[in-house]
C-alpha cells in the first residue's frame, strides 16, 4: 500500500526531501469519481458527459500517467444518448459491470434521466466487449446507481426523483441488470444541511461494511453547486432486514463537510475501495479547491484512509 500512501501525503503538502510538496488533487479534474481494485489493480473513471473511459493503474499516485481509455460511447439517439453522468465499475458472477446515469439527448433533463448498465465478460475491463444490458426497471426515474452485496443478498441503491426532493431508494437484486421487489425509499431530505443551495437532494448513495458487520450507506446532500453540499450517513444494524425503511438511522450531521482551513469545498459523491492486502478502507470522492466554485469539471478526486474506532463506527477524514 506504499503508493496509495504516498499519494495521501502529496495530497497534504508533507514535506519530502526536505522540500514542501505543494497539495493537490489525483487528478486536476474529475467529478464522481469511482475506483474499483481487483488483483492490485486500480480501475478509476468519473463524469465525462459523452462517453465512459477507464484509466488502469497499480500506483493511483501515477494516476495522471494512466491515459484514459473510452471503452463506451453513447449512441446518437434514445434514452441513454446523452448526459453520461456516475459511472460504476463492478466485478459480479466473473463478469464486469458497468453502471451509469444518462438522458434522452431530445429530453435532456431531470424527468428523463435513467440508469442503465453494460457488461464485459474480458478479465480486464479496458478491453474486450461491452454488451449493453439496457436500462434498469427502476420505479422512479433518478440518478447514481450502486450495487452492493450484504450477507449473502445483492441490493441497488439509488437516488430518486420525487416530486421536488431526491430520496435514496433501495431493491434487491436477482441478477447484475434485473431489479426485483419492493423498492424501497430508505431515506428524505430532512435535515438543514440536506437543502443546501436552494434543492433538497440525496444522491450518490455507496455502501461500506463494517468490522462488526453493520451496514453503512454513505450519501452526498444538498445541490451540488453549493459549498454546503456534503457526506451524510445511514446505518442499519448487523443482520437487519436492509428493505425496512425503519431499518436505517440517519446521522444529523454530515460525516464529511467544507473544510476552508485545508482549501477543499463540497465535498461529495464518494466512493469505497480496499488495498490490495484487504486490510485498509480507502473514501474517493471530489471537492472543490475554492469556496464557490459551483457545480463544474473543477470538482477534482481526492483519496483518503477511512478508519474504525474501537466500537466499529467509521471515522471519516477531514477533506485535505
Amino acid at each position: 500500500m506504499r503508493p496509495l500512501i504516498g499519494a495521501l501525503l502529496v495530497a497534504a503538502g508533507v514535506m519530502a526531501g526536505g522540500a514542501s510538496v505543494r497539495a493537490q488533487a489525483l487528478l486536476p479534474s474529475g467529478p464522481d469519481p469511482w475506483v474499483a481494485q481487483r488483483d492490485g489493480v486500480y480501475y478509476y473513471m468519473n463524469t465525462m458527459g459523452d462517453r465512459i473511459a477507464i484509466r488502469k493503474t497499480t500506483d493511483l499516485q501515477k494516476l495522471r500517467d494512466a491515459p484514459p481509455v473510452t471503452v463506451w460511447t453513447p449512441p446518437a439517439s434514445g434514452p441513454n444518448s446523452a448526459a453520461v453522468w456516475a459511472p460504476e465499475l463492478h466485478y459480479l458472477d466473473g463478469k464486469w459491470y458497468l453502471y451509469y446515469t444518462a438522458a434522452d439527448k431530445q429530453h435532456n433533463d431531470d424527468a428523463h434521466r435513467h440508469i442503465f448498465v453494460l457488461e464485459n465478460a474480458a478479465a480486464d475491463p479496458t478491453t474486450g466487449t461491452w454488451v449493453d444490458k439496457g436500462m434498469l426497471a427502476t420505479h422512479l426515474n433518478g440518478i447514481d446507481g450502486t450495487v452492493f452485496e450484504y450477507q449473502g443478498n445483492r441490493y441497488f441503491a439509488y437516488s430518486a426523483y420525487v416530486g421536488d426532493h431526491s430520496d435514496l431508494v433501495l431493491a434487491p437484486m436477482p441478477n447484475p441488470w434485473t431489479l426485483g421487489k419492493p423498492q424501497v425509499d430508505i431515506a428524505t431530505p430532512t435535515f438543514t444541511w440536506e437543502m443546501q443551495g436552494g434543492r433538497k437532494i440525496l444522491e450518490g448513495p455507496e455502501f461500506i461494511e463494517g468490522p462488526d458487520g453493520t451496514a453503512y450507506l454513505s450519501y452526498s446532500g444538498s445541490a451540488c453547486w453549493a459549498d454546503g453540499y456534503s457526506i451524510g450517513l445511514l446505518t442499519a444494524a448487523k443482520g437487519a432486514n436492509l428493505l425496512a425503511s425503519a431499518t436505517w438511522v440517519k446521522s444529523p450531521k454530515p460525516v464529511m463537510a467544507s473544510s476552508p482551513r485545508n482549501n477543499v469545498y463540497a465535498p461529495g459523491h464518494n466512493g469505497f475501495f480496499k488495498s490490495p492486502d484487504g486490510k485498509t478502507d480507502w473514501i474517493i470522492y471530489h471537492a472543490n479547491g475554492g469556496p464557490d466554485w459551483k457545480c463544474t469539471a473543477r470538482r477534482a478526486p481526492h483519496a483518503q484512509p477511512l478508519s474504525w474506532d474501537p466500537r466499529g463506527k467509521p471515522i471519516f477524514p477531514e477533506p485535505r
